[in-house]
């Protein structure tokens, strides 16, 4: 039965079958024309907001970079051998093995490519394991409120007060994990704690909104009001969240394999500048190994520094006046005030 809303007389007025005018110009809206305003406003103008942000430009040819380097980069770049090259040979002294050779006469680059898709596997294990249960029990935990609230604190507050890395390194020695992913996600298993409070936190403050309590009047189930009214709101928190969650797993795993904790059966680099400092000596005898550390130092600090630029730029993806400005389906009328900031 279609629905009735009140005249400005005090009489009735009869909507459209469709149930609502907005309804009903959706579905005279032909497939295509729906098509082409869905890509303009999930894809192309979300895409414009963050080109236009050279954090976001420079950031995420970085991680583009890193990107293709763990995927194509290892079909491209044969793996390295043993006795393919002089030992210690340095740096751009032959630009077949452009980044010189380790005490075994492999090519410091090809190991370079090799190792990374074991960091870009630890990197996303981490993110998704420490992001996915900080949003899940921070926005429960701050819209839910009461019990449920005490209990998921409770918890979160529990893996607060353990020793993080202590934690880890008992973990790593148990299990000895040589898995990536499974490797990525001990290491994050005390990064969620701290977010999920933030989270939490955030939450608390916008549920107490007057748009979140208007969701609420007419009906709207808790996974919508949290899916299209919450999450929007503390998803540029989240993003540089994950993007430092990132960085914490790369740090800590190459930490955890310099030392030896963290057994192996792959080069990443964490294993290459453990092998750097135990056998070339690149410590003592940098003139003759410093290269072989020195260039996984820069590709860990180039794939933080590119997380952490891209993660920024991100925000204004999610800044519903610079989205209306750059969409090339909204009308010009409803952008009126929505200048860049």
């Amino acid at each position: 039965m279609s629905e009735k809303t009140p005249k400005s007389d005090g009489g009735v007025t009869q909507e459209s079958i469709f149930g609502s005018d907005e309804e009903a110009e959706r579905r005279r809206t032909p497939p295509a024309e729906r098509a082409r305003r869905a890509f303009d406003f999930y894809i192309a103008t979300p895409f414009r907001v963050a080109w236009s942000d050279w954090r976001t430009r420079i950031g995420g040819v970085g991680v583009l970079f890193y990107l293709l380097m763990g995927t194509v980069g290892v079909w491209l770049v044969p793996p390295p051998q043993i006795n393919e090259g002089p030992y210690y040979l340095q740096p751009f002294r032959d630009w077949s093995m452009p980044l010189g050779t380790d005490n075994l006469g492999r090519g410091v680059f090809k190991t370079l490519v090799h190792s990374t898709p074991a960091m870009m596997k630890m990197a996303l294990a981490g993110i998704v394991f420490s992001v996915g249960v900080a949003v899940l029990v921070g926005m429960i935990a701050g819209y839910k409120g009461g019990v449920i609230d005490t209990v998921l604190m409770t918890i979160a507050d529990v893996f607060i007060t353990l020793p993080g890395l202590p934690l880890i390194i008992v973990l790593a020695a148990i299990f000895s994990p040589e898995d990536p992913f499974i490797v990525g996600t001990i290491i994050a298993i005390d990064q969620w704690p701290g977010l999920a409070r933030m989270l939490r936190s955030q939450v608390l403050s916008l549920r107490e909104e007057d748009y979140v309590e208007a969701a609420r009047s007419i009906g709207l189930s808790t996974p919508t009001i949290v899916g299209q009214e919450l999450v929007p709101k503390v998803a540029p928190f989240v993003l540089v969240s994950a993007a430092g969650a990132a960085v914490a797993v790369i740090f800590q795993s190459v930490a955890l394999y310099f030392i030896g904790v963290l057994p192996f059966n792959s080069f990443n680099w964490g294993v290459m500048m453990q092998l750097a400092y135990e056998q070339g000596n690149a410590i003592s005898a940098p003139g003759r190994a410093g290269h072989w550390m020195l260039f996984p130092l820069l590709a860990i600090s180039g794939v933080s520094f590119s997380l952490i630029l891209f993660s920024q730029g991100l925000d204004r993806v999610f800044n519903p006046r610079l989205l209306a400005r750059h969409s090339e389906t909204v009308p010009e009328d409803e952008q009126d005030g929505a200048g860049d900031l």
